[in-house]
């Protein structure tokens, strides 16, 4: 049995809550997977959003600056473009003074200089470093079954901070302050892997650029453009700063199952036979014995692979990509001293999870990194757990007493498989 990632309950301050995914796109999700997800880009209009307030409640540019100046920023959740070019981390870091002996600190003086003279600004990672971000971010990684990562864009009024160019992955384009125009053409290269970037096709891009665009449009606050990987795409902000947050997909792709086959193909011998000694592997006719022995060696253990071997890998790759929701651990800590039967625990929300028997031994329950082993007689409270909106200590099923339950209780929380609810 297996468990996804669970939705995030609601807003701040008792708003109605707005699904993360009908924020980003104004069509039904059954439609929009058949005639864009990965093929098409989609423009949605803020009035055809569920974002009466648009995207302000992410991120605004009071934010912004409370980051840039007073959050003690780092590389890499910076970085920084003018006229096309990514600047160099010196031109905006230096060291973080006393009792912060470290030398990639922002510099908010550099940061001012280089914005005041027409530098895009791009907050990097805040999928990991700002709350309403990263409960967005749980939400959605939840429903599209994806990594995600989330930048923000500062740009100055009429400032252009990337050339025209592809990304290796696809993203949603989220309108937050000002206006920014948009420019959008057709791939040059269809669905490339992250090895396959634009600059290695410098020229196809350039010569593409200058060709009509299947899209131009100017994004209003509330408004968001989906790209899939591969279009080309450049955006210029006009009589404003504009900030705009991309949000990226790692999408799956099947080449990620190739490689996930050629990391378990370890397990052949053959595959891992040396070459004949003194071999010319720049020679075709030279190594064509070889070459035919290693097809068929491989195509004979593709044969042998199930389809759980490789949901197995797959699951060790992908799950460490997406964290669960975080957990405060000084709280966290608090209730483990201090827990009762009458407390109730739930799930760390986000968490994926897997519970496995071992015949005549322990259930192990694999989360995203690490596994941990519990005895049989556990289960069924551990399905309670894992499975339920939240349970009381003192209810939990197949355990003799309350001394029990509050044992593996705390083994929960103290693993960070639950939290407190």
């Amino acid at each position: 049995m297996t468990g996804r990632t669970e939705l995030s309950s609601g807003t701040p301050g008792g708003a109605p809550h707005r699904p993360a995914l009908a924020r980003c796109i104004a069509m039904e999700p059954a439609k929009f997977a058949a005639a864009h997800w990965g093929r098409a880009p989609l423009l949605s209009r803020a009035g055809d959003l569920a974002n009466p307030a648009g995207f302000t409640d992410l991120l605004d540019r009071a934010a912004a600056d409370e980051l840039l100046s007073r959050s003690g920023l780092r590389t890499p959740f910076l970085r920084v473009a003018r006229d096309g070019e990514v600047l160099a981390e010196a031109a905006y870091t230096g060291g973080g003074g006393a009792g912060a002996e470290i030398s990639d600190q922002v510099l908010d003086e550099r940061v001012l200089s280089l914005y005041a003279d027409g530098a895009t600004l791009v907050l990097q990672g805040l999928h990991r470093l700002w709350p309403p971000i990263i409960d967005f971010t749980g939400e959605l990684a939840g429903v599209l079954g994806q990594p995600l990562q989330v930048n923000a864009y500062l740009t100055p009024a009429g400032n252009q901070g990337f050339a025209t160019h592809y990304d290796t992955h696809d993203v949603f384009v989220l309108q937050v302050q000002g206006r920014k125009r948009w420019r959008v053409h057709e791939p040059v290269l269809t669905d490339p892997l992250p090895r396959q970037t634009w600059s290695g096709r410098a020229d196809e891009v350039a010569a593409q650029s200058d060709s009509a665009p299947a899209l131009d449009t100017v994004l209003e606050p509330g408004d968001t453009l989906y790209l899939p990987r591969g279009w080309l795409h450049s955006a210029t902000a006009q009589q404003d700063p504009s900030l705009h947050l991309t949000v990226g997909v790692r999408a799956w792709t099947r080449f990620t199952m190739v490689e996930t086959l050629l990391d378990l193909a370890v397990d052949d011998p053959r595959l891992r036979a040396s070459l004949p000694f003194g071999v010319d592997v720049t020679d075709p006719a030279g190594i064509e014995p070889e070459a035919t022995e290693t097809i068929a060696a491989l195509r004979d253990w593709l044969n042998t692979v199930t389809p759980q071997r490789i949901a197995a890998e797959l699951r060790r790759r992908s799950w460490p990509a997406t964290r669960p929701a975080p957990l405060r651990p000084l709280a966290q800590a608090e209730l483990i001293r201090c827990l009762t039967a009458d407390d109730r625990i739930t799930r760390r929300p986000g968490l994926r999870w897997r519970l496995s028997a071992q015949p005549d031994g322990p259930v192990d329950l694999q989360v995203f990194d690490r596994t941990v082993s519990f005895p049989p007689q556990c289960v069924p409270a551990l399905q309670a757990v894992l499975e339920s909106p939240g349970v009381r200590v003192g209810d939990l099923p197949g355990l003799d007493d309350d001394a029990d339950r509050l044992v593996l209780a705390r083994r929960l929380l103290r693993e960070a498989i639950a939290v407190g609810g």
